[in-house]
């Protein structure tokens, strides 16, 4: 796909790329197989009868099937959340759709620990509704727990992919079949389904990778998941090999994710033939229908962003903690940001080489080094930071429970994320500047400083925010890799939570959501026709 960019771009050269630029992308792309080799590395510790022990136990089929138990169930009920709120927003004559989209996307900035929180304070003898209204319900903890909390949190993914699915359909396809006489149902099981098919796969891929990864939500409701599971072994049990295989499984199952979604997507051809009609699809008069529209908004709305609100509000006015616990806030909020700012520049510094390498001088190393930098979106946070461990114990114990190897680790994980402006710039800045400047005798690095890091300033930015905002919240890295005592705000919420110190937490979690709503306006404000 890099290539094909570079040719219509025009950006494609013939040159060899110099040492400046090959050399740190080899270096990077070194960096990124870490992870991958440690893990592998460490199981291989264990000989074949122990390795055999480890992956047959009866154990790992539990672990296997609550995982995919949670996933698809997950994956379930946001599509049930997503797929009539996409349809409704752009199908509809339904009032407010610039609204309801919004709040829609809102609960992206609920990360999913901050949901179960707000679960978690619901119900039992000290929960909202026994203080407020004396209504005794037990914990929602365990599985429909843990569903409930992701479900809440993720569902916005799949309705951006799908919404933005139905935006783009050609509405000449719905009329021709309407004109042969095909009804609304085979016209939603024949022509919209099939189309909508890799949207919603796209965003099956994301939930999926994102709940198989999770671990702050599945812990705080104590539900037995692969992820739960390699973090007490690793913590509580000690055996650091049989945590290797636990995280090798779920790489495993990550992997066949993510090839399964490539090959379901490969089988199928949706492109237009034609040119196809710019005329948006018309839309459906809900009439007697609206008030049930309204209800099912209201009900999604209320669950994904009244409850996380309210929930906060009563433990922050109605029982707040001590004033201390305020005064905490700001030096956790500095300290979380000491290591993510960091983190955002080093992954920005990481994705420059690489994406240079592949946008201009594009061939099969530049396009496998741009494969690699996707190992740290796939590997699940606690695989990889497991791996890191590995890595730290075996060959680097100097920066063991370092916050240079959190920093680093975070910069693994979000390189993804931070190639995308960046290769976006690169690609929209013509080459013949660069040419024209080496013409003129400026060396590399004067071209770089002079004529290419300017018209990349904005990438580069937008990479460092996004990776910024991600690390700000992120749990699984940083819960094993943070040195003793450095708490962020994402481990304070968790650590509390964890002891029953609702109230406590309270702040830390209404400081992350206040925090991640930044990320979900940098969605909305890429979104268009909102």
């Amino acid at each position: 796909m890099t290539s094909s960019l570079a040719l219509l771009t025009g950006s494609t050269t013939r040159r060899r790329p110099t040492l400046w630029v090959l050399v740190p992308a080899i270096v990077v792309t070194l960096c990124m197989l870490i992870p991958v080799v440690y893990l592998f590395v460490r199981a291989a510790q264990a000989d074949v009868a122990e390795a055999l022990d480890l992956i047959l136990r009866q154990r790992n089929l539990d672990l296997l099937r609550n995982t995919l138990a949670l996933t698809f169930g997950v994956l379930a009920f946001t599509t049930l959340m997503a797929l009539p709120m996409a349809w409704l927003v752009t199908r509809t004559d339904l009032r407010w759709r610039r609204i309801v989209t919004v709040l829609a996307v809102v609960p992206l900035a609920v990360p999913g620990y901050v949901m179960a929180y707000a679960l978690l304070g619901i119900g039992g003898n000290y929960g909202a509704l026994a203080r407020l209204f004396n209504i005794y319900i037990s914990n929602i903890h365990g599985y429909w727990g843990a569903v409930a909390a992701l479900s809440l949190y993720t569902y916005p993914y799949i309705f951006l992919n799908v919404r933005s699915a139905l935006l783009g359909l050609d509405s000449d396809l719905e009329e021709s079949a309407r004109s042969l006489g095909y009804g609304r149902l085979a016209i939603a099981r024949h022509i919209l389904l099939p189309h909508l098919t890799p949207a919603l796969l796209a965003g099956y891929l994301v939930v999926g990778l994102y709940v198989l990864g999770d671990f702050g939500a599945v812990a705080l409701m104590r539900y037995e998941a692969f992820s739960y599971a390699i973090f007490n072994q690793y913590s509580g049990a000690f055996d650091r090999i049989y945590a290797a295989w636990l995280s090798i499984m779920l790489l495993a199952l990550a992997m066949s994710f993510v090839f399964m979604e490539v090959l379901l997507v490969k089988r199928r051809r949706l492109n237009s033939v034609g040119s196809g009609s710019q005329r948006p699809a018309p839309r459906a008069k809900l009439g007697k229908l609206a008030p049930l529209a309204w209800l099912y908004v209201t009900v999604v709305v209320l669950l994904s962003v009244g409850l996380p609100v309210a929930m906060l509000s009563y433990w922050l006015l109605l029982s707040p903690p001590d004033l201390s616990v305020f005064q905490q806030v700001p030096m956790t909020f500095l300290r979380s940001a000491s290591a993510a700012l960091p983190a955002a520049v080093l992954a920005a510094a990481m994705a420059l080489p690489i994406c240079y390498l592949s946008i201009r001088h594009p061939s099969r190393l530049s396009r496998f080094m741009e494969r690699t930098v996707y190992i740290g979106y796939a590997l699940p946070p606690l695989t990889l930071a497991l791996a890191m461990v590995f890595f730290a114990l075996h060959t680097a114990f100097f920066l063991y429970q370092t916050l240079a190897l959190l920093i680093f680790s975070w910069a693994l994980a979000t390189l993804a994320l931070a190639t995308g402006p960046i290769r976006s710039a690169l690609i929209q800045s013509r080459p013949n500047l660069e040419e024209a400047a080496n013409a003129l005798g400026y060396s590399p690095a004067a071209t770089f400083f002079h004529v290419l890091l300017p018209r990349l300033k904005q990438g580069i930015l937008a990479a460092i925010a996004l990776v910024f905002l991600f690390c700000m919240k992120e749990l699984p890295i940083t819960f094993l890799l943070a040195p003793t005592g450095f708490n962020t705000l994402a481990v304070t919420v968790f650590s509390r939570t964890s002891e029953g110190m609702m109230a406590e937490a309270a702040p830390f979690a209404a400081a992350i959501v206040l925090f991640s709503s930044l990320s979900v306006g940098m969605i909305l404000h890429r979104e268009k026709n909102l």
